[in-house]
């Protein structure tokens, strides 16, 4: 659970803009900065396959490229199941840091569509910096 919320928070948005050069460099530093804990190892792993599924754009069987983004109530819902699966006694720590990135990417895009609601334009350096106080809030 050691994860700089701010390395993730800029990880995610240069994924959701499709920056993925840039994307793998950070995922690079955080691998450099992260302990080595099972939890975190999880965490890792599924920044990567939102790195890989973010990069094969199109593929029907990855969960990014069917996920609508756009529809709050869809990301919400995914997010509560993320939830779920976080604090269930039977998973494993791996499994609690996968579901957490996912968790914490999922409240990343409830953000920036809220902040999309309320100024009707794109998504602003002023909601990912929200996001990420968030973050630092919950830990």
């Amino acid at each position: 659970m050691s994860f700089p919320s701010t390395f993730v928070t800029r990880f995610f948005q240069l994924v959701n803009n499709r920056q993925f050069t840039e994307a793998q460099r950070q995922l690079q530093r955080l691998k450099e900065k992260i302990q080595r804990t099972e939890w975190n190892h999880g965490y890792y792993r599924a920044l990567m396959g939102l790195y890989l599924a973010g990069k094969a754009n199109g593929n029907n069987y990855t969960f990014l490229s069917r996920l609508k983004t756009d529809d709050m109530e869809i990301l919400e819902r995914h997010r509560n199941d993320f939830l779920r699966h976080i604090h269930r006694r039977f998973h494993s720590d791996f499994d609690r840091g996968f579901f957490s990135a996912w968790s914490d990417y999922t409240r990343l895009l409830i953000t920036i569509r809220k902040e999309q609601k309320s100024t009707t334009g794109s998504p602003s350096q002023t909601s990912i910096i929200q996001y990420s106080e968030s973050i630092k809030k919950a830990a």
